[in-house]
């Protein structure tokens, strides 16, 4: 396998393509409308119950911004919504080099976009297993699998990415993006990065916490019905 070697990318990055799929909604009220008003021509692409919130929040004219990720896509979720990101076209958005002509010819052979900011957090399963007498079998719904995929792809490609995973950075985003020109900086997105990885790590340590805490047999009587 080879592994691409980038040895140039640029310090600004302006934010066209936004992709927002968040299990706490707390502070999207503020924060998208100033996405747009920073950038009128902003695309935002979202799934499920954040669609829906965010629609609620632009009002009837959202369809000038928000798309989504199906109809971006072409795929329907699934039931249950267990798959709605997991797409070829979401990720090479996700980790399409700027300066790199394979990827920006996939790109256009794809009819994608390149994704220059995600906006992510995961299922509670924290607060879940915290609940007295959760099952294994509540727990198990409750892992998030396309939320830390996104969160790890924008996160490796912070080279031009900014994944973002926690409310309390978006007036910093904001700030930033105004005296940037819509933009963001690599020293932003390094530090988005940093703080996103540490974000998966602590949600997989605490799944594989619950599960090695959990006997067989706490497993099996789930399926006994």
């Amino acid at each position: 396998m080879s592994i691409n070697v980038v040895q140039k990318t640029d310090d600004l990055v302006k934010v066209n393509n936004v992709l927002v799929s968040v299990s706490d909604k707390n502070g999207l009220e503020n924060f998208i409308p100033q996405l747009i008003r920073i950038n009128s021509e902003i695309k935002i692409f979202s799934t499920g119950g954040t669609f829906g919130k965010i629609k609620e929040i632009l009002g009837e004219n959202y369809r000038s911004h928000l798309t989504q990720v199906s109809d971006y896509t072409g795929q329907p979720e699934t039931q249950g919504g267990l798959v709605k990101t997991l797409d070829f076209k979401i990720y090479l958005g996700l980790l399409t080099e700027t300066y790199n002509d394979s990827h920006n010819q996939d790109l256009k052979r794809t009819n994608s976009v390149p994704i220059d900011m995600v906006i992510v957090n995961l299922y509670p399963f924290k607060e879940t297993i915290s609940k007295p007498g959760v099952t294994a079998e509540q727990a198990r719904g409750n892992i998030d699998i396309g939320g830390p995929c996104m969160i790890r792809a924008s996160a490796k490609n912070f080279i031009r990415v900014a994944s973002v995973v926690d409310p309390v950075d978006y007036e910093m985003i904001l700030s930033q993006m105004k005296a940037n020109n819509q933009s963001t900086s690599l020293k932003l997105r390094y530090e988005l990065a940093q703080k996103a990885f540490e974000h998966t790590a602590v949600y997989d340590r605490t799944i594989a916490d619950f599960l090695g805490a959990t006997s067989y047999v706490d497993v099996e009587r789930c399926y006994k019905g």
